[in-house]
């Protein structure tokens, strides 16, 4: 992931990371690298300051939580099989579920950030679940965190000049029904989890657009789960949500469904496009 050194004079990073951390922040980030080392448990290659960082906003720098977070996200990620996971997983039915309940990463914001889209209202649950199943769609959310910090983020990071962290999400409810939202209760509750705590502060702005006047019930349900921080960056947005949309997403990188003027071949939800795509040059 590119530094705050290699980016722009005028770029200047938020609160709470490399490059804005207050002395306490500095020294929190210090103790908990030598900790770590100390311990034999720093794993250098996944454990740059970005990331330490990440786990000390999620525990608001108390450094004994920040560590009892990463180290038990450490253990998650042996029992979870991420390294092999990474390396072998292969989501053969992904064009088929995508009918069914699509899920993608498609370009970027106007803070150069990777957009993710989830359309809850095409679910289909029985025609899901006759493709692929539960641990599956685990899998494959893990798989794409994986992808998005090693892959998705660094591209970013080199097309817009200055360090990405985080993204933005789509969650699109149009014709959602409550049975619908019922019978994945468990998944989201799962991936929830999962985004939370072993991916913590990777979600910068979170737009649900297209609420049905039903969601109240399912935002009951939903928000218990969630961090105060998480809540604070999700936006809930009905049928009028184009002009907030444009607003962080250039009218070309938006999906022409949501308001804006892509129409990738194939389908945007499909073409995986974005920096972290870019045919290299022959």
């Amino acid at each position: 992931m590119s530094s705050s050194t290699d980016a722009p004079a005028a770029y200047q990073p938020p609160p709470g990371r490399v490059g804005n951390l207050t002395e306490t922040q500095e020294a929190a980030l210090a103790q908990l690298k030598q900790e770590l080392e100390a311990e034999g448990k720093l794993v250098p290659e996944r454990m740059d300051d970005p990331t330490l960082l990440r786990f000390l906003r999620a525990r608001k720098f108390d450094v004994e939580k920040a560590k009892l977070m990463l180290l038990e996200c450490e253990k998650w990620r042996v029992e979870f099989g991420v390294d092999d996971l990474t390396k072998n997983f292969d989501f053969k039915e992904k064009e088929e579920v995508d009918k069914y309940y699509p899920q993608y990463y498609h370009k970027t914001d106007k803070e150069g950030r990777p957009i993710y889209v989830e359309r809850l209202g095409k679910l289909d649950i029985k025609a899901l679940y006759a493709l692929t199943s539960q641990e599956r769609q685990l899998q494959r959310l893990v798989y794409e965190y994986e992808k998005f910090l090693n892959d998705r983020l660094p591209a970013c990071s080199a097309a817009v000049g200055h360090p990405v962290e985080t993204s933005c999400t789509i969650l699109d409810l149009q014709n959602v029904s409550l049975s619908a939202f019922y019978s994945v209760k468990d998944y989201v509750a799962q991936a929830s989890k999962i985004g939370q705590d072993r991916y913590p502060e990777t979600m910068g702005r979170f737009y649900i657009i297209n609420a049905p006047w039903a969601f109240s019930a399912v935002w009951t349900v939903i928000k218990p789960w969630l961090d105060p921080a998480t809540v604070a960056k999700i936006d809930i947005l009905g049928g009028g949500y184009k002009d907030k949309l444009l607003a962080v997403i250039p009218v070309e990188n938006l999906p022409k469904e949501f308001g804006g003027t892509c129409q990738c071949p194939g389908g945007c939800s499909l073409s995986d496009a974005g920096p972290w795509n870019v045919p290299k040059a022959v």
